[in-house]
């Protein structure tokens, strides 16, 4: 059993194409503190599959700022996942 000081659970946002390969807007994950990016985009992988198509190319934002990879998540982050965007 996982000690609930030690995990977070962590609502994800999801917008356009990553929205659309999930067939959700929002995606709930299980962290353990101190996890990165890197690490929730695994497990947002694991529960929604299809998303593997984009994952290199998603940018995240913690805290309405667009962050790498190795940031870790703090615990009550807003975190949204968003497929780069082309305009003209």
């Amino acid at each position: 059993m996982t000690d609930p000081e030690l995990t977070m659970n962590l609502t994800v946002k999801l917008f356009a194409r990553a929205r659309d390969l999930a067939g959700t807007s929002h995606a709930d994950v299980t962290l353990s503190n101190q996890q990165t990016v890197e690490e929730m985009l695994s497990q947002l992988v694991i529960h929604y599959p299809q998303l593997a198509s984009i994952r290199e190319s998603l940018l995240v934002a913690v805290n309405n700022e667009y962050v790498p990879s190795e940031t870790v998540i703090p615990a009550n982050a807003e975190v949204a996942c968003f497929p780069p965007v082309s305009g003209g």
